[in-house]
């Protein structure tokens, strides 16, 4: 019966997965020029959870989170203490890891009030992408192979680049993340198709 209600809610986003390659934008990707500034961190030589903490400590207005897998217990802490401190926190995560993951942090998220929505389009939403104040001043662009887990800083190699001050950049981003959650089911949603 849950798969039934579930499979009721995701008619409605079947014709985007229907739809072929060639239906996206056909406009060419947008060379931008380089400007801001750039950190590269490597797990797990260095410590990307503690840089992601404290960027995310460092955001004034808006977080924008883009999730494959959400594990990791440091950086759900930081995202609701964030959203407590009136920061605008908002989160994308990949339906398929969030039904598989029994750590997953996003029930907790959802819980804090943080607006959660699951991608349901694609075969992975694979995005691993943190946006930091992306409409403000000074903007940080994050992103790289790292999930939003434990293995992540301590079993495996990965990386993450910081991309600050870089308005356009951190627009184009913007933009994708809203494109990608207008395609996405809202956690409450999901919830109610389950039960």
């Amino acid at each position: 019966m849950k798969r039934i209600a579930l499979a009721a809610v995701l008619a409605g986003l079947t014709f985007l997965a229907a739809r072929p390659a060639a239906a996206f934008d056909a406009a060419p990707p947008r060379t931008l020029p380089a400007q801001g500034t750039v950190e590269a961190v490597f797990s797990p030589w260095q410590d990307v959870e503690g840089t992601l903490v404290a960027a995310i400590r460092a955001a004034r207005r808006t977080i924008h989170v883009q999730a494959y897998a959400f594990t990791s217990r440091a950086l759900a802490a930081a995202l609701i203490e964030a959203h407590k401190r009136g920061v605008r926190v908002q989160v994308l995560a990949d339906r398929e890891q969030a039904e598989r993951m029994e750590n997953s942090r996003l029930p907790q998220l959802a819980a804090a009030g943080i607006p959660v929505a699951l991608e349901v389009r694609y075969a992975a939403a694979h995005n691993k992408i943190l946006l930091v104040d992306a409409e403000g001043e000074a903007p940080a662009v994050i992103t790289g192979s790292y999930n939003f887990t434990w293995s992540a800083q301590a079993k495996n190699a990965e990386n993450v680049l910081i991309l600050r001050g870089h308005r356009e950049l951190a627009r184009a981003y913007l933009d994708n993340w809203k494109r990608h959650r207008a395609e996405a089911v809202a956690w409450e949603d999901y919830l109610k198709a389950e039960n």
